[in-house]
């Protein structure tokens, strides 16, 4: 049983950038809990999680608590003149060198295979890669981790998703991940903050809910519906307009239904 015993809230917040606004529901939310947050491109997502760093303050300067906030970004530049050992020394000296972080977080992703490559040279995988450790390094309460599946395989997701799973739950931290890889989301996702509106133009972000309640409000806005494979039992797409399509719209469940 993983023991919640911290819990945080935020208030209900709005963001005014250009022509574009979002408004965020009041939501709370625990310790060892990831909460992916689903929603279009220029839903919001990325502004919410430079809300709660206080990189954006919100529209009338509403307060958000102190809480302490690695962030992984959603682009990353090789900025740093070294190798990765060098940089992974300089940024998380003591986590680098822990050895349940080392079991957790290091290995499974592999970083031996290039860790005295230069950062410059690296490929956009090994980079992420690299930026997963190097946020979840960080010592913090909330980890906001921003499309930990970019430039990844389907195998390298699955060990990304794993790895930012266990390190939350062993650390008694949060996460809060923005992840358009729909599987790993729901493979991640204790719950799920759904971003609705029109993109670049109005959005709300809901307060955390369930991820069946969350996947149904999400998949019915892209009117799409999930199934369980019966084989692999992964989520697959229903082909549009078919039988199974229907008759999931049908009955409301958009996710997938269990056999």
């Amino acid at each position: 049983m993983v023991d919640r015993s911290r819990s945080f809230e935020y208030p209900a917040m709005d963001k005014t950038l250009g022509r574009f606004h979002l408004h965020v529901d009041k939501g709370e939310f625990t310790d060892s809990e990831i909460i992916v947050m689903m929603g279009e491109n220029g839903t919001g997502k990325t502004t919410f999680c430079r809300m709660l760093a206080g990189v954006e303050t919100p529209d009338n300067n509403k307060k958000i608590p102190k809480m302490s906030i690695s962030m992984k970004p959603q682009k990353i530049t090789p900025k740093f003149p070294g190798t990765v050992r060098e940089l992974l020394l300089k940024r998380i000296r003591s986590s680098f060198l822990n050895p349940q972080f080392q079991t957790d977080v290091y290995k499974p992703l592999h970083i031996d295979d290039f860790i005295d490559q230069e950062v410059k040279h690296l490929s956009g995988g090994e980079l992420q890669r690299v930026a997963i450790v190097l946020a979840l390094g960080m010592p913090a309460d909330i980890y906001l981790i921003d499309e930990p599946s970019a430039y990844l395989d389907s195998e390298q997701r699955i060990i990304a998703a794993r790895v930012i799973k266990r390190f939350i739950m062993h650390a008694k931290k949060t996460a809060f991940v923005v992840e358009h890889d729909f599987i790993m989301a729901t493979y991640l996702a204790d719950r799920v903050i759904v971003f609705e509106g029109e993109p670049s133009v109005d959005a709300v972000a809901t307060a955390p809910q369930s991820l069946l309640t969350g996947c149904n409000a999400f998949l019915k806005s892209l009117n799409v519906t999930f199934r369980r494979d019966q084989n692999t039992f992964r989520p697959r797409i229903n082909k549009l307009d078919s039988q199974l399509d229907q008759e999931q719209k049908l009955s409301g469940n958009y996710f997938f239904l269990e056999d």
